[in-house]
Protein backbone atom coordinates (compact mmCIF):
# COMPACT_ATOMS: atom_id res chain seq x y z
CA UNK A 1 0.00 0.00 0.00
CA UNK A 2 1.68 3.37 -1.18
CA UNK A 3 1.63 5.99 1.76
CA UNK A 4 -1.00 8.10 0.06
CA UNK A 5 -3.53 5.18 0.30
CA UNK A 6 -3.27 5.27 3.89
CA UNK A 7 -4.76 8.71 4.38
CA UNK A 8 -8.54 7.89 5.33
CA UNK A 9 -11.00 9.92 3.05
CA UNK A 10 -13.48 10.54 6.03
CA UNK A 11 -13.59 11.83 8.74
CA UNK A 12 -15.62 9.19 10.80
CA UNK A 13 -16.06 5.43 9.73
CA UNK A 14 -19.98 4.27 10.84
CA UNK A 15 -20.33 0.77 12.35
CA UNK A 16 -23.89 0.65 12.17
CA UNK A 17 -24.92 3.37 14.94
CA UNK A 18 -21.47 3.62 15.70
CA UNK A 19 -18.88 6.20 14.67
CA UNK A 20 -15.23 5.69 14.34
CA UNK A 21 -13.27 8.73 14.29
CA UNK A 22 -9.73 8.24 12.14
CA UNK A 23 -6.53 10.31 12.37
CA UNK A 24 -7.59 13.45 10.30
CA UNK A 25 -10.58 14.69 12.75
CA UNK A 26 -7.74 15.72 15.45
CA UNK A 27 -8.59 19.28 16.40
CA UNK A 28 -6.08 21.97 17.46
CA UNK A 29 -6.94 21.49 20.97
CA UNK A 30 -4.47 18.62 21.63
CA UNK A 31 -5.66 14.98 21.17
CA UNK A 32 -9.14 15.80 20.70
CA UNK A 33 -11.89 16.24 18.29
CA UNK A 34 -12.03 19.27 16.19
CA UNK A 35 -15.45 21.61 16.61
CA UNK A 36 -16.02 21.13 13.04
CA UNK A 37 -16.42 17.11 12.43
CA UNK A 38 -17.92 17.46 16.29
CA UNK A 39 -20.58 19.72 14.64
CA UNK A 40 -20.88 18.28 10.92
CA UNK A 41 -21.40 15.23 12.90
CA UNK A 42 -24.27 16.55 14.76
CA UNK A 43 -25.57 18.99 12.30
CA UNK A 44 -26.21 15.03 9.76
CA UNK A 45 -27.96 13.61 12.49
CA UNK A 46 -30.92 16.03 12.95
CA UNK A 47 -31.08 16.77 9.19
CA UNK A 48 -32.04 13.17 8.75
CA UNK A 49 -35.18 13.53 11.22
CA UNK A 50 -36.72 15.84 8.58
CA UNK A 51 -37.49 14.40 5.40
CA UNK A 52 -40.10 17.42 3.90
CA UNK A 53 -37.99 19.04 1.50
CA UNK A 54 -40.09 22.28 2.31
CA UNK A 55 -38.41 22.55 5.87
CA UNK A 56 -35.55 24.18 5.58
CA UNK A 57 -32.52 24.21 8.49
CA UNK A 58 -32.13 27.64 9.40
CA UNK A 59 -30.66 27.55 12.97
CA UNK A 60 -28.08 25.06 14.52
CA UNK A 61 -26.66 25.53 17.56
CA UNK A 62 -23.90 22.69 18.71
CA UNK A 63 -22.52 22.84 22.69
CA UNK A 64 -19.23 21.70 22.51
CA UNK A 65 -19.67 20.36 26.62
CA UNK A 66 -16.41 18.38 26.84
CA UNK A 67 -13.06 16.97 25.16
CA UNK A 68 -14.12 14.64 22.47
CA UNK A 69 -11.47 11.91 22.38
CA UNK A 70 -10.54 9.99 19.59
CA UNK A 71 -12.73 7.01 20.51
CA UNK A 72 -15.86 5.37 19.26
CA UNK A 73 -19.00 7.55 19.52
CA UNK A 74 -22.67 7.41 19.23
CA UNK A 75 -25.18 10.19 18.23
CA UNK A 76 -28.82 10.00 18.50
CA UNK A 77 -31.35 12.38 17.10
CA UNK A 78 -35.13 13.19 18.32
CA UNK A 79 -37.98 15.45 17.53
CA UNK A 80 -39.11 18.25 19.84
CA UNK A 81 -42.30 19.80 17.99
CA UNK A 82 -43.33 18.94 14.98
CA UNK A 83 -45.65 21.58 13.62
CA UNK A 84 -47.12 22.76 9.67
CA UNK A 85 -44.44 25.54 9.69
CA UNK A 86 -41.89 24.71 12.25
CA UNK A 87 -39.99 21.54 13.49
CA UNK A 88 -37.40 21.68 15.86
CA UNK A 89 -34.80 18.60 16.19
CA UNK A 90 -32.52 17.95 19.24
CA UNK A 91 -29.22 15.62 19.00
CA UNK A 92 -26.75 14.40 21.80
CA UNK A 93 -23.17 12.83 21.25
CA UNK A 94 -21.81 10.34 23.42
CA UNK A 95 -18.77 8.52 24.28
CA UNK A 96 -19.42 5.52 26.86
CA UNK A 97 -22.54 7.01 28.27
CA UNK A 98 -21.41 10.57 28.61
CA UNK A 99 -22.54 13.30 26.69
CA UNK A 100 -20.08 15.26 25.35
CA UNK A 101 -21.74 17.32 22.86
CA UNK A 102 -25.50 18.02 21.87
CA UNK A 103 -27.13 20.33 19.27
CA UNK A 104 -30.29 21.93 18.97
CA UNK A 105 -32.09 22.54 15.30
CA UNK A 106 -34.74 24.50 14.57
CA UNK A 107 -36.78 24.09 10.72
CA UNK A 108 -38.90 26.78 9.23
CA UNK A 109 -41.06 25.95 5.89
CA UNK A 110 -40.66 28.24 3.23
CA UNK A 111 -42.95 30.47 1.49
CA UNK A 112 -43.92 33.34 -0.76
CA UNK A 113 -41.34 36.11 0.15
CA UNK A 114 -42.15 39.49 0.83
CA UNK A 115 -40.73 42.15 -1.76
CA UNK A 116 -39.94 44.92 0.87
CA UNK A 117 -36.15 45.60 1.64
CA UNK A 118 -34.59 45.19 5.13
CA UNK A 119 -31.39 46.95 6.15
CA UNK A 120 -28.25 44.74 6.64
CA UNK A 121 -24.39 45.41 7.08
CA UNK A 122 -22.62 45.71 3.59
CA UNK A 123 -19.91 43.31 3.52
CA UNK A 124 -17.65 42.41 0.55
CA UNK A 125 -15.84 39.43 0.59
CA UNK A 126 -12.53 38.53 -1.32
CA UNK A 127 -12.40 37.16 -4.30
CA UNK A 128 -12.50 32.75 -4.13
CA UNK A 129 -9.15 31.84 -4.50
CA UNK A 130 -8.21 29.31 -7.38
CA UNK A 131 -8.23 25.61 -6.89
CA UNK A 132 -4.52 23.98 -6.17
CA UNK A 133 -2.76 22.11 -9.04
CA UNK A 134 -2.72 19.00 -6.90
CA UNK A 135 -4.39 19.00 -3.15
CA UNK A 136 -2.15 16.39 -0.79
CA UNK A 137 -4.09 13.64 0.83
CA UNK A 138 -3.79 14.28 4.27
CA UNK A 139 -5.48 18.03 3.84
CA UNK A 140 -8.62 17.60 5.64
CA UNK A 141 -9.95 21.46 3.82
CA UNK A 142 -8.96 24.12 1.65
CA UNK A 143 -8.43 27.28 3.38
CA UNK A 144 -7.63 30.59 2.09
CA UNK A 145 -7.17 33.37 4.90
CA UNK A 146 -7.42 37.31 4.68
CA UNK A 147 -6.32 39.92 6.90
CA UNK A 148 -3.05 41.76 6.69
CA UNK A 149 -3.77 41.34 3.04
CA UNK A 150 -7.34 41.79 2.11
CA UNK A 151 -7.10 41.18 -1.45
CA UNK A 152 -4.75 37.89 -1.83
CA UNK A 153 -4.94 35.79 1.40
CA UNK A 154 -2.57 33.47 1.77
CA UNK A 155 -3.25 29.37 2.30
CA UNK A 156 -3.71 27.85 5.52
CA UNK A 157 -5.20 29.22 8.78
CA UNK A 158 -4.30 32.90 9.21
CA UNK A 159 -1.77 32.87 11.43
CA UNK A 160 -0.44 36.02 9.93
CA UNK A 161 -3.17 37.13 7.94
CA UNK A 162 -5.40 37.35 11.06
CA UNK A 163 -2.80 38.70 13.86
CA UNK A 164 -4.09 42.22 12.94
CA UNK A 165 -6.64 44.47 14.28
CA UNK A 166 -8.72 44.77 11.28
CA UNK A 167 -11.59 42.73 9.62
CA UNK A 168 -10.66 39.40 8.71
CA UNK A 169 -12.05 36.36 6.11
CA UNK A 170 -11.48 32.97 4.93
CA UNK A 171 -12.54 31.20 2.01
CA UNK A 172 -12.70 27.21 2.39
CA UNK A 173 -13.50 23.63 0.71
CA UNK A 174 -13.90 20.45 2.32
CA UNK A 175 -12.14 18.01 0.69
CA UNK A 176 -12.94 14.72 2.50
CA UNK A 177 -15.92 12.82 3.32
CA UNK A 178 -17.39 12.93 6.87
CA UNK A 179 -18.79 10.16 7.14
CA UNK A 180 -17.69 7.06 4.91
CA UNK A 181 -18.17 7.61 1.16
CA UNK A 182 -20.98 10.21 1.84
CA UNK A 183 -21.59 13.25 0.13
CA UNK A 184 -21.98 16.13 1.86
CA UNK A 185 -25.09 17.89 2.04
CA UNK A 186 -25.20 21.60 1.99
CA UNK A 187 -26.47 21.80 5.59
CA UNK A 188 -23.87 19.41 7.20
CA UNK A 189 -21.26 21.64 5.29
CA UNK A 190 -22.54 24.72 6.31
CA UNK A 191 -22.60 23.13 9.81
CA UNK A 192 -19.12 22.22 9.65
CA UNK A 193 -17.59 25.51 8.58
CA UNK A 194 -19.72 27.57 10.87
CA UNK A 195 -17.34 26.25 13.34
CA UNK A 196 -14.44 28.77 12.10
CA UNK A 197 -16.66 31.45 13.36
CA UNK A 198 -14.70 30.94 16.81
CA UNK A 199 -10.92 31.31 15.54
CA UNK A 200 -11.72 33.67 12.70
CA UNK A 201 -13.59 36.37 15.27
CA UNK A 202 -11.85 35.64 18.14
CA UNK A 203 -8.45 36.10 16.44
CA UNK A 204 -6.09 38.76 17.82
CA UNK A 205 -2.33 40.85 17.18
CA UNK A 206 -1.58 38.68 19.45
CA UNK A 207 -3.32 35.17 18.25
CA UNK A 208 -5.81 32.93 19.08
CA UNK A 209 -6.17 33.10 22.74
CA UNK A 210 -10.04 31.78 23.28
CA UNK A 211 -11.41 28.03 22.86
CA UNK A 212 -15.40 28.20 22.15
CA UNK A 213 -17.44 26.43 23.92
CA UNK A 214 -19.96 26.45 21.71
CA UNK A 215 -21.43 27.94 18.15
CA UNK A 216 -24.69 28.82 16.53
CA UNK A 217 -25.47 28.62 12.63
CA UNK A 218 -28.17 30.83 10.94
CA UNK A 219 -29.19 30.21 7.67
CA UNK A 220 -31.36 31.76 5.17
CA UNK A 221 -30.96 29.81 2.34
CA UNK A 222 -28.94 26.82 2.04
CA UNK A 223 -25.55 26.85 0.51
CA UNK A 224 -24.88 26.49 -3.50
CA UNK A 225 -21.55 24.92 -4.05
CA UNK A 226 -18.64 23.84 -2.47
CA UNK A 227 -16.96 26.71 -1.09
CA UNK A 228 -18.04 28.95 1.66
CA UNK A 229 -16.92 31.97 3.04
CA UNK A 230 -16.79 33.91 6.61
CA UNK A 231 -16.48 37.54 7.34
CA UNK A 232 -15.83 38.33 10.53
CA UNK A 233 -18.11 41.23 11.85
CA UNK A 234 -17.82 41.36 15.71
CA UNK A 235 -15.69 40.63 18.70
CA UNK A 236 -16.26 41.42 21.97
CA UNK A 237 -14.80 40.07 25.17
CA UNK A 238 -14.12 41.13 28.83
CA UNK A 239 -13.04 39.03 32.30
CA UNK A 240 -11.59 35.52 29.99
CA UNK A 241 -15.08 35.78 28.05
CA UNK A 242 -15.19 36.55 24.07
CA UNK A 243 -18.26 36.07 21.52
CA UNK A 244 -18.03 36.73 18.33
CA UNK A 245 -20.06 36.83 15.03
CA UNK A 246 -19.65 36.41 11.15
CA UNK A 247 -21.47 36.68 8.13
CA UNK A 248 -21.60 33.48 6.05
CA UNK A 249 -21.24 33.68 2.09
CA UNK A 250 -21.41 30.84 -0.63
CA UNK A 251 -20.18 32.20 -4.04
CA UNK A 252 -23.53 33.80 -4.43
CA UNK A 253 -23.07 36.14 -1.49
CA UNK A 254 -24.15 36.15 1.95
CA UNK A 255 -26.57 33.24 3.23
CA UNK A 256 -26.34 33.22 6.79
CA UNK A 257 -24.26 33.98 10.10
CA UNK A 258 -22.10 32.07 12.55
CA UNK A 259 -21.92 32.92 16.37
CA UNK A 260 -19.56 31.61 18.94
CA UNK A 261 -18.76 32.10 22.78
CA UNK A 262 -15.33 31.16 23.99
CA UNK A 263 -13.10 31.19 27.28
CA UNK A 264 -9.44 32.39 27.02
CA UNK A 265 -7.58 29.26 26.74
CA UNK A 266 -3.95 28.96 25.13
CA UNK A 267 -2.57 25.77 23.29
CA UNK A 268 -4.23 26.53 19.84
CA UNK A 269 -1.99 23.91 17.23
CA UNK A 270 -3.53 23.21 14.28
CA UNK A 271 -2.20 20.56 12.53
CA UNK A 272 0.56 21.01 9.94
CA UNK A 273 -1.55 20.18 6.84
CA UNK A 274 -3.25 23.56 7.34
CA UNK A 275 -0.84 25.97 8.62
CA UNK A 276 0.82 28.57 5.83
CA UNK A 277 3.40 27.69 3.62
Amino acid sequence: MSPSAKVPTCFFVADDDVYHPTRLARGPWGPHLSGNYVGGLLGRAVERQVSDPDLQPVRLTVDLLRPVAPQPLRVDAYGVRQGRRIQLVDAVMRQEDTMVARASALFLRRSEHPTATAWTLPITMPDIPPEPDVIPDDLPMLLQSYGRDPVHGSPGVGVDQWRHDGQKFVWMRETKFLVDDEPLSPFTRAAMAADVTSSLTHWSTAGLQFVNADYTLTLSRLPRGVHLGLASVTHYSQSGVATGVATIFDREGPIGSGMATALANSGFTPPPSIMPG
